[in-house]
């Protein structure tokens, strides 16, 4: 009896160390990726026209989805507060600050990056994910290319490109999508709505959002890119890598959004 206990003790250590030397290694690699993706952006020869596709793809086709989805958060937004307001107060105030705080500060950045991580990063890791278990990828280096250079740089620019402009867009249409519910639903007038959403909000505010999406864009593209080049078992490896690719962005993207806001309010306090 003893013994069995003593074993069991023994294959948990071991699946334990396993798992946090396989750990160690993944944050190497991406590591390692993410300095060769940085590196290899800054050396000739550009693909512009590479770059221009993957803009395109991650950035014009992704708008009417993040618009949307910020639109409606919006629209949430005034109605819960508006009316919670109205029944406490009997009277909606400072609609148009929560909206607009609450958008370009947290859900602007943070929607829009778990948005674009369904869309682009299951997209890319699917495509690489196809090309690895394809022999696609070795066949580059073959013929004496660099996948990175090919692949990854292209997709991580496009990113760390169009993602702030597409969080400026969902705010655009988050505080719009406040106004309508603010003036036709509750009664706001116009005049106060646009008062209270650009009085109370300075210039930090708008960085603050800002700074974020480019962290969010460089997790998206580098762990996309990772999953991609590290998958295996064939069209299973593929569906695995995808959907671990977003469960790990997700939860990162999280993670990220508070570090990243306490070191921002910490250096505005300072």
């Amino acid at each position: 009896m003893a013994n069995e206990k003593t074993t069991e003790k023994f294959n948990l250590l071991n699946i334990f160390k396993t798992k946090f030397i396989n750990i160690l290694v993944s944050l190497a690699k991406v590591t390692t990726l993410f300095y060769s993706t940085i590196y290899s952006a800054f050396v000739p020869p550009y693909d512009f026209k590479n770059i221009v596709n993957q803009m395109i793809e991650v950035g014009v086709k992704s708008l009417p989805m993040t618009s949307l989805t910020s639109f409606f958060t919006g629209m949430v937004l005034a109605l819960q507060f508006g009316t919670s307001t109205m029944y406490v107060l009997n009277e909606p105030l400072y609609v148009g600050t929560v909206v607009t705080i609450a958008l370009i500060k947290e859900l602007g950045p943070v929607l829009t990056a778990v948005v674009i991580t369904g869309r682009i990063g299951a997209a890319i890791t699917a495509e690489l994910g196809t090309m690895k278990v394809t022999e696609q990828i070795d066949a580059l280096y073959t013929l004496g290319t660099n996948p990175i250079k090919y692949l990854a740089v292209p997709r991580f620019l496009a990113c760390i490109t169009m993602l702030p402009i597409l969080t400026i867009f969902a705010n655009v249409t988050g505080i719009i999508g406040g106004f309508l519910i603010g003036n036709l639903r509750i009664g706001i007038p116009s005049t106060i709505y646009w008062s209270e959403s650009f009085d109370y909000i300075f210039i930090d505010d708008y960085f603050h959002g800002f700074i974020k999406s480019i962290f969010f864009a460089v997790l998206i593209a580098i762990i996309s890119c990772y999953k991609g080049f590290e998958c295996s078992g064939g069209a299973e490896g593929v569906g695995k890598s995808t959907t671990s690719c977003v469960v790990t962005t997700l939860v990162l993207i999280l993670v990220t959004d508070y570090f990243v806001s306490q070191f921002l309010v910490a250096l505005r306090i300072g």
